[in-house]
């Protein structure tokens, strides 16, 4: 089978990679992509005829104050811009044969599909077919798939939802059910998982700062109750609380639902609320660097900006939230954008001589970090013990059994990193 596929960028690029595996791919992509194992075309016209399946992956943006690593609740909702995937659309329609099945892959909100792309299709056929990768996991999570998602005009099961269905097939290394649908139900399919996501998040990370408000507290002793109680309420998954979700979906998918709740006259905007507790909490974090007394005049370090480790994206990083709420209480905060390898830190940070305010924004990454003595981390992990740190003092957010403030190790005092300021 020869398959066509549009957009060779950050996920695109593995998700055609591992297509090539089982079939005759070629790519096309509008920045020059050589660093991949599939044949490359630079005419769009040549890399989709003659072709049985064209895929197009292409970016469905949402405008850049929108991605999450900033607050958003105070701002305007606003849609994703489709205008990417509507030229590519109407480019790939023209230049295909007559009949060749095309596939948009590409994250919309419920209803973008018939309204902006199904229309444009007037020479090929069309599916609508969300896939549920992530940065870093690309090529797993198109062999390992919860499901497979495939949305057709009238919700059809036979035809070219089968024809796709089956196409899979070879490429999965597990039993992996089918979910077809009209193009409305899976957009939504799509979307609404990754919102689940969000609002399990911002739940667990909500006990989190009960545990600090209360005291005599393990946050992670109540997520290891509820994460097992799979009968009515939830799995294991994303029960570690922390920091909010990150990355290019997560986040600004509820912003662009915002939008979506607000143009069908709903009467409630559920996403808002979610997203202004993903913010407060990251804002209840910041504020922990007050409680324990860190100067307003100790520079803040935010290790770990990535949305996750082993990843360089930003787009939606928790910790830059917390970053930016820092700078809102007065602190002066720098980013180490060192992406480790293996939770070992490599030399490209200068070394710290100064004491120093550290957030970690990732769990168990840091304990062979170069930490300036006298300083204070501030851990919402709980991965950082520091007992083998001298002067070295490290609280846990989301812990205050033994201490209100989460205290877990001190070999150095305030009033010692005070004088060490000066």
């Amino acid at each position: 089978m020869k398959v066509g596929f549009v957009g060779v960028g950050k996920l695109g690029k593995d998700a055609a990679e591992v297509l090539d595996e089982h079939y005759d791919v070629t790519g096309y992509d509008v920045r020059p992509i050589s660093d991949t194992t599939i044949k490359m075309e630079y005419n769009l016209a040549d890399a989709v005829r003659g072709k049985d399946i064209v895929f197009i992956a292409v970016p469905t943006a949402h405008h850049p104050d929108y991605d999450g690593r900033y607050a958003t609740s105070h701002l305007p909702p606003k849609d994703f811009d489709y205008s990417i995937a509507i030229q590519a659309t109407t480019q790939v329609d023209q230049y295909v044969d007559e009949g060749t099945l095309i596939v948009m892959i590409s994250t919309m909100l419920p209803g973008t599909v018939r309204r902006e792309i199904a229309p444009i299709v007037t020479r090929g056929r069309f599916i609508y077919n969300p896939y549920l990768i992530a940065q870093g996991t690309v090529k797993w999570d198109m062999k390992n798939p919860e499901m497979i998602m495939i949305g057709t005009e009238d919700g059809s099961t036979t035809g070219d939802a089968k024809l796709l269905a089956d196409f899979y097939q070879p490429m999965l290394e597990k039993e992996t059910r089918v979910e077809i649908g009209t193009w409305e139900e899976a957009e939504s399919m799509k979307i609404f998982y990754n919102t689940f996501i969000t609002a399990k998040l911002c739940l667990v990370n909500m006990i989190q700062d009960a545990a600090m408000a209360v005291g005599n507290m393990n946050v992670d002793k109540v997520t290891d109750a509820l994460k097992h109680s799979t009968d009515r309420i939830m799995g294991p998954k994303y029960m570690t609380a922390g920091l909010g979700d990150g990355g290019g979906c997560h986040p600004r998918d509820n912003i662009a639902l915002r939008s979506f709740a607000e143009r069908h006259g709903f009467g409630y905007d559920l996403f808002d609320a979610i997203m202004k507790a993903r913010e407060e909490q990251a804002n209840n974090i910041a504020k922990h660097f007050e409680k324990v007394g860190v100067p307003k005049d100790m520079p803040c370090v935010i290790l770990g900006c990535g949305f996750k480790p082993g990843v360089d994206q930003l787009a939606g990083s928790p910790s830059i939230l917390v970053g930016y709420y820092l700078e809102k209480l007065g602190y002066s905060v720098t980013y180490d954008k060192d992406q480790m390898s293996n939770g070992i830190y490599g030399d490209v940070a200068p070394p710290v001589i100064k004491p120093t305010a550290y957030l970690l924004g990732w769990p168990k990454h840091f304990d062979k970090y170069p930490f300036a003595p006298g300083s204070i981390v501030v851990d919402p992990w709980r991965s950082c013990t520091g007992n083998d740190r001298d002067n070295l003092t490290v609280y846990h957010y989301g812990d205050t059994r033994t201490s209100p403030l989460g205290l877990v190790h001190s070999r150095s005092s305030l009033s010692k990193i005070q004088e060490n300021l000066q």
